[in-house]
């Protein structure tokens, strides 16, 4: 469905998108937020507009596949291929070479055809390609420093000649996916103690998924000052990542990144970390008045979060003095506009002046995905909602990047996508870190996909009920 909210923007109605996953996702719901001007007429005549051209120009995208999650590149080719209309050279990145001939066997009727071709090497491959004539488009998903040295060439004076000019080295389309400090927001409340758990595993969760090789990991925990529950809360988030191994630190820079942001400052560091492994680390309580401290402006792409409470502590608890002073604090000194989470009660929502006034933060929020009460990587993970950062950034000051993808609605002129779910789920959500039945459930979510059927679903039911 549609609906224009009261500021007149149209908000369009993308997850879920089959009886199936209302019921496998209850509770749960995905919009994209129209940018302001997009009408329903606009929306409409916008949508699908390759399919809408009556000889529409071929082309060869280049899409420079991300080290960290394996489902980054065919979901990039998906988007690419079909709501683009282009043929598809995917470069493996180093790190996680080994999927790609998973990848073939899965992607052969596309292979076969001749309209998927996968090849592997480092950087000296991925210059090759981008400059070469036959590739018409790119798409990275990676580091902005990468983006750069494409877009701009290697930093110095003419990248700032360049970049003052407007006048780029890549003289081809390119799109970006790159990284965040992604900040989960906590809406000051008096939450119950099965509240509090249940929302100190969800950042855990967040923060552990993937060894913490996320561009959208929680690394910023941005709460009041003033909340009373605040100490309790920050102790609960570090006993859940305690509880969760310590992980290989796999990704290239980690250990680097680790040293550069914790040295001399003030850890819990719950748990311990093995050879090759670093541990979860919780940078206690940072001054965000403090605009040029690193912890701000650099993605850690390990397991660091970083405590970050606004105000003084003898200031007004208020939940909306929090949610605007939260809002600009998160787009004028964090770094990245990927993706941003906000942990929020519902009587709160339900409040008429806090509800207009998380709609007003939702709205302002400069970041391409905002969640209500989850991990914004469940918009990530569906498909069917725009995932890319917000449209706000440039191709001098990237940011997250430019473009979208997934996005099976085939929209455009989107702002944001919008996720929102209850604030606690029971039984725990698959993807919470911890959670026994995962491996189980997951392969049967996987059967019920692959063929959805009743039956399959009960299965599924039945896999996380017993």
């Amino acid at each position: 469905g549609t609906r224009v909210r009261k500021d007149g923007r149209l908000e369009i109605d993308v997850f879920p998108t089959s009886t199936f996953d209302k019921v496998t996702f209850a509770g749960f719901r995905g919009a994209c937020l129209m940018q302001p001007g997009v009408d329903r007429a606009e929306a409409t005549r916008r949508q699908a507009s390759f399919y809408r051209q009556r000889e529409p120009d071929g082309g060869v995208a280049l899409i420079l596949g991300a080290g960290n999650v394996s489902s980054i590149p065919p979901m990039d080719v998906f988007t690419k291929m079909f709501i683009e209309g282009f043929v598809c050279l995917v470069k493996m990145n180093p790190v996680n070479e080994w999927a790609g001939p998973i990848l073939e066997r899965a992607l052969a009727p596309l292979v076969d055809r001749g309209y998927l071709r996968i090849v592997y090497g480092g950087g000296d491959v991925g210059q090759h390609l981008v400059e070469h004539a036959g590739v018409h488009d790119v798409h990275i998903t990676g580091s902005d420093r990468t983006h750069d040295l494409i877009v701009w060439g290697p930093p110095g004076p003419e990248r700032e000649r360049r970049k003052q000019a407007n006048d780029p080295k890549l003289k081809k389309p390119i799109s970006s996916e790159l990284g965040n400090v992604s900040p989960v927001i906590v809406v000051p409340y008096t939450y119950h103690d099965d509240e509090l758990a249940f929302m100190a595993a969800n950042v855990a969760t967040m923060v552990t998924n993937n060894a913490s090789f996320n561009c959208n990991a929680a690394k910023m925990l941005v709460t009041s000052r003033a909340w009373p529950q605040r100490d309790a809360f920050v102790g609960l988030v570090a006993r859940e990542l305690g509880r969760s191994p310590a992980r290989k630190a796999y990704y290239p820079g980690a250990f680097d990144r680790y040293a550069q942001l914790t040295t001399g400052r003030d850890l819990n560091i719950p748990g311990r970390a093995g050879d090759g492994e670093l541990p979860w680390t919780i940078i206690r309580d940072v001054d965000t008045s403090n605009a040029n401290d690193p912890v701000f402006e650099v993605e850690p792409f390990c397991g660091i979060l970083t405590d970050a409470p606004i105000g003084a502590a003898g200031a007004s608890g208020d939940p909306v003095e929090f949610l605007d002073r939260a809002t600009r604090f998160c787009n004028d000194t964090l770094w990245g506009t990927l993706n941003a989470s906000i942990l929020v009660h519902g009587k709160l929502e339900r409040d008429p002046t806090v509800g207009a006034c998380l709609e007003r933060a939702i709205t302002e929020l400069r970041y391409g995905t905002v969640a209500v009460n989850h991990w914004p990587a469940i918009g990530y993970a569906v498909g069917s909602l725009p995932w890319g950062g917000h449209p706000s950034a440039t191709p001098a000051d990237i940011q997250s990047g430019l473009g979208w993808v997934h996005n099976t609605y085939m929209l455009e002129g989107m702002d944001k996508s919008v996720i929102r779910g209850p604030l606690v789920v029971r039984p725990r959500p698959l993807w919470f870190t911890g959670n026994p039945k995962a491996a189980r459930v997951a392969r049967r979510m996987i059967q019920q996909e692959l063929a959805p059927t009743w039956t399959g679903l009960a299965r599924v039911v039945g896999s996380v009920l017993f």
